[in-house]
């Protein structure tokens, strides 16, 4: 895995004059016998993706997440398939949570906490997040299907608990309600992105890490 930081005035979410932060991206190859990834993340990005695997709703949800959180998220993976979705599915998370933890360094100045609702017409997903570097994962959803086309539903949970473990965030992902499958998981991804995006945003009030510790 190798992290790239270079200095960059276009900070976005904090006026020029006030920039101190590097632009942050990081990317991975992992090659297993299950699966092969190359991953590369940009925390501030503009909303811009370029997604090939071969789980074409995971990289619906992908593309769902970058747009709404403004990030750059450019994956290609191959896996398993003829088995299931699950390698996958679950080693994108290892690798975005991976790249995330990586982009973000020391995580000075950072706003750390975040919570999201967003509506997909009638389901309501809620996403809370603390960049605290002690992995945790909450997960309240049940879904009226256990299958979205050939995806399966339980394969959500998965991702966020991988992604969750390998950011070593703290995140809590609750589906209020909803009667559509594909609402409701579109509502988790849109959340996501926007939480990621302002807890990862460069608040100029903080000086150093947002933490009593003095180290996040």
């Amino acid at each position: 895995m190798q992290g790239r930081y270079k200095y960059d005035l276009r900070k976005k979410g904090t006026p020029v004059a006030e920039q101190q932060q590097a632009t942050r991206s990081a990317n991975i190859a992992r090659k297993t016998n299950e699966t092969d990834i190359q991953l590369n993340f940009n925390v501030d990005g503009s909303g811009v993706s370029e997604i090939e695997t071969d789980v074409p709703f995971l990289n619906h949800m992908l593309d769902l997440f970058t747009k709404h959180g403004q990030f750059d998220l450019q994956v290609k993976a191959i896996g398993d398939i003829d088995i299931d979705d699950h390698h996958t599915v679950e080693d994108i998370g290892i690798c975005l949570g991976s790249t995330l933890r990586d982009a973000l360094g020391d995580k000075k100045g950072i706003k750390r906490y975040a919570n999201v609702f967003i509506p997909m017409d009638e389901a309501l997903a809620q996403v809370v997040i603390d960049i605290s570097n002690r992995p945790h994962f909450e997960y309240r959803a049940q879904y009226p299907s256990t299958q979205v086309g050939s995806f399966s539903t339980e394969m959500v949970h998965e991702f966020l608990w991988k992604f969750a473990l390998e950011a070593r965030i703290t995140l809590h992902v609750i589906v209020h309600y909803g009667q559509n499958t594909h609402h409701m998981i579109e509502a988790i991804f849109k959340a996501l992105g926007r939480a990621l995006d302002e807890a990862t945003s460069i608040d100029p009030r903080v000086k150093g890490v947002p933490s009593t510790k003095g180290v996040l």
